[in-house]
């Protein structure tokens, strides 16, 4: 028997404008699996993700979380997915704890549970030190794990991350990668966009590669890859070209 897919899109189509963003895709991610998104700037990445969450509406397709549509269903979808948006706004007028239980008590979990499952998280995170210091003074990087820690509180099966390690130091970004491997052995599944190919080579076994508001390859880490390295392939998927191959004559004269 087939396992429910952790996301489905099919069809997904934006346009803003005469622009088309994303071009009616179709995307598979896998029960437990560390699925990487990838492509250039401008790719559609963003876009197709903001769809897949509920947080864009597509202007033509279906997007699903293990079985549940997003669209029809959005409330019974968003309790199963924890969300981390490149660019994420926060109240920046609470301290870390006091997000954490804004985020848990909006989302109806039982105040003892919010209270020990913060600590935890701001533990793990390190970001327990600053306690009392307002999300308005966090670092960038502080930013982003406090923002993974309100996409992780209320237990999900899914995680959407977008640059999740962008100005994470290598220290939080270790443990990051560890939460991540511990959510997807317990059965959760992780879909992570990114630019660092290394990164998504390092801890993706499931990869798709976006262009032009279209997917030119998905399935799994060796499939996409062929016998090269995921940057080689990246590179030949999208018709990249080498940097300082040609030009800036002047530069190197």
């Amino acid at each position: 028997m087939q396992e429910t897919p952790a996301l489905h899109l099919s069809g997904v189509t934006k346009r803003f404008g005469a622009k088309v963003a994303v071009a009616g895709i179709d995307l598979t991610v896998p029960p437990r699996s560390m699925f990487g998104l990838v492509g250039p700037n401008g790719a559609g990445k963003t876009t197709a993700l903001s769809m897949a969450v509920g947080l864009l509406r597509p202007d033509a397709g279906t997007a699903s979380i293990l079985g549940v549509d997003v669209w029809a269903e959005p409330d019974a979808a968003k309790a199963l997915i924890g969300v981390l948006p490149d660019g994420l706004a926060l109240p920046e007028r609470l301290t870390g704890p006091e997000l954490l239980t804004f985020t848990g008590l909006l989302r109806g979990l039982d105040p003892a549970d919010v209270a020990a499952r913060s600590a935890e998280l701001l533990d793990v995170l390190d970001l327990a030190d600053a306690g009392s210091t307002l999300v308005i003074d966090y670092s960038a990087g502080m930013r982003k794990k406090i923002g993974l820690a309100t996409a992780l509180l209320h237990r999900p099966r899914l995680l959407v991350l977008d640059e999740p390690f962008e100005a994470v130091d290598p220290v939080s970004a270790a443990g990051i990668r560890a939460i991540l491997r511990r959510f997807v052995a317990a059965g959760g599944a992780v879909v992570v966009s990114s630019h660092v190919m290394a990164l998504v080579e390092s801890l993706c076994d499931h990869l798709a590669v976006m262009a032009a508001g279209s997917v030119v390859a998905a399935g799994p880490l060796d499939q996409v890859r062929g016998g090269g390295t995921l940057e080689e392939a990246f590179v030949g998927l999208v018709g990249g070209r080498t940097a300082g191959r040609d030009g800036l004559s002047w530069l190197v004269s």
